[in-house]
């Protein structure tokens, strides 16, 4: 199992801070189309993704207990 982490708005789209979802396999782009398409995620594309606190490419294949976090861009000054 892993767990999924979600910031900003999109905690406030999921309704949770975090799921525990089986991940294992998947590429990091698996998972944002995944979870965007059953939460209805806006902009996965410009999301940031850190797997076990380093940032991850979409390509990245993730592994059992490996934690995500989906972080989206911030603005402001």
């Amino acid at each position: 199992m892993n767990k999924v982490l979600f910031f900003a708005h999109l905690r406030d789209a999921v309704g949770e801070e975090f799921l525990s979802v089986d991940a294992s396999g998947k590429t990091v782009a698996e998972l944002k189309a995944e979870l965007a398409a059953k939460y209805n995620l806006p902009k996965m594309d410009t999301v940031m993704t850190a797997v076990n606190e380093e940032f991850a490419a979409n390509d990245e294949v993730i592994r059992d207990g490996d934690e995500i976090a989906f972080i989206p861009p911030v603005s402001g000054g």
